[in-house]
């Protein structure tokens, strides 16, 4: 799995670090500057002062040979930047957060942490994805094709990362892969994402009105105007929440869509993957 940044320990099963943390060494964390400058600071005041979600990746993502997908560049549309995403899953996790009204910055693998056990063995993990919500907090992640990625290591680092994290009021997870059909329909919507596809000054009070109850699709896009030219608009307002519809089933012409807006699902109380509002019986992602 991708994130593991070398390890190190004294001690324990395969070399595995206890993650333990010597309470006086605590976490350190390790970023670039700028500049391009790598920076050591301690972990609690890095949270304070540094902008995580602007900083470059303070290491690359590998590529697998092999492999059909390696890292590439997805263009976000809450920060109008690109964000390094390292596979698919952490891709389609980057969907998910980028759709997140909560959600203020983005960035891939922009920090490493660092830390000692009260045994004297040291480890170090690089959390995948970093994501900055609006009340100031934040979301370290990991985006694993399965649950077993990574195997222990990728486990007993996620505690590590989980204590870091707890100190600052910050969160840390691993993320499960979206299922099929609500990544296909995320997919789809995230290519109108770009305000390009938001159509004319008016088009947008036109949908709102021609959904303010839920309607089938093309029945709302045909009382706006020509499909050609609305559905992009819709796809638009799909994607950025002032309409919604259900992700749970393939989008098609008769699928109810509803006024919006996206929320965070239910229990994840702002941190982590979003969802779509029920008014027009949507499930979450």
């Amino acid at each position: 799995m991708s994130g593991v940044d070398g390890w190190a320990g004294a001690g324990g099963p395969a070399g595995l670090v206890d993650v333990d943390v010597d309470g006086r060494a605590g976490f350190e964390a390790v970023f670039l500057d700028p500049v391009g400058q790598e920076v050591r600071q301690r972990w609690e005041d890095a949270c304070v002062a540094v902008a995580f979600e602007d900083l470059a990746p303070v290491s690359g993502f590998p590529v697998v040979p092999g492999r059909r997908w390696g890292p590439g560049l997805w263009w976000s549309a809450t920060t109008g930047r690109h964000v390094v995403a390292g596979s698919n899953a952490m891709r389609a996790q980057l969907m998910v957060l980028d759709r997140d009204p909560q959600v203020t910055g983005l960035a891939g693998r922009p920090v490493r942490l660092v830390w000692r056990d009260g045994r004297g063995g040291a480890g170090s993990w690089v959390p995948q994805l970093f994501a900055r919500y609006a009340d100031g907090t934040a979301l370290l992640a990991d985006c694993p094709g399965h649950a077993e990625a990574g195997g222990e290591r990728a486990l007993r680092a996620a505690q590590a990362a989980r204590a870091a994290c707890g100190l600052v009021g910050w969160r840390y997870r691993r993320l499960e892969p979206l299922d099929a059909v609500p990544a296909a329909n995320l997919r789809w919507l995230a290519g109108y994402r770009h305000p390009r596809n938001q159509g004319s000054p008016g088009d947008a009070d036109a949908l709102l009105e021609a959904f303010a109850r839920p309607r089938p699709l093309l029945e709302g896009v045909q009382a706006v105007g020509t499909p050609m030219t609305v559905l992009p608009a819709v796809f638009h307002a799909l994607w950025h929440g002032s309409l919604t519809v259900s992700l749970d089933s393939p989008l098609h012409q008769g699928v109810l869509v509803g006024p919006g807006p996206v929320r965070a699902v239910a229990g994840s109380g702002g941190m982590g993957t979003a969802g779509v509002a029920g008014d027009c019986g949507g499930g979450g992602v």
